[in-house]
């Protein structure tokens, strides 16, 4: 199935040049998001500038942002984000167990078999919360305080969101299908 939006071909609309110039430069190439995207000039600047903040100019440990990340396309059911992601989070060290092990169901169950870290277990379970719950109660955020500085926390949230505008955009237009 293709995309509900025809994207745009790079280097089909002249007065996209500097912009796809720029998106190459920060991610190598144009992708099936950013092509989509193009067809709002304003918005696909808007979101590489957001996206770019995030992923590559985080605080954030890169392995973390990156297993957030993945989770988010888990949870929203969003295969094309995750398959983006898995060779930044290879990349950012992380081992392929791990990275398989996020397509399970439940965060809880990875606490049992000491498969994460405390650290990881506590930003996937915000992770989830925020994807599928949305609010986020004191007992859950409060032990993050011991790992985040105001910065890493506000980095950490800010991905997770930015993720899910990421993933329903995806999912709703079928980019990537």
């Amino acid at each position: 199935m293709s995309s509900r939006v025809a994207p745009v071909v790079p280097g089909s609309r002249p007065e996209l040049a500097a912009q796809e110039a720029s998106i190459i430069a920060e991610r190598g190439r144009v992708s099936s998001l950013y092509q989509v995207l193009l067809n709002s000039s304003p918005l696909a600047e808007g979101w590489e500038k957001m996206l770019t903040a995030v992923r590559n100019r985080s605080s954030v440990r890169a392995d973390l942002r990156e297993m957030a990340i993945l989770r988010v396309a888990v949870v929203n059911r969003a295969p094309y984000e995750f398959d983006a992601h898995v060779r930044h989070a290879l990349k950012a060290g992380m081992p392929q167990a791990k990275i398989d092990a996020l397509r399970e169901p439940s965060p809880h169950l990875w606490s049992a078999d000491g498969r994460f870290e405390t650290v990881e277990q506590l930003v996937l379970d915000l992770t989830d919360r925020m994807t599928r719950d949305i609010e986020v109660p004191d007992h859950a955020f409060e032990p993050l305080r011991a790992h985040f500085d105001a910065r890493g926390l506000v980095e950490l949230v800010a991905t997770i969101a930015a993720y899910n505008m990421v993933s329903r955009f995806l999912v709703a237009l079928k980019v990537g299908h």
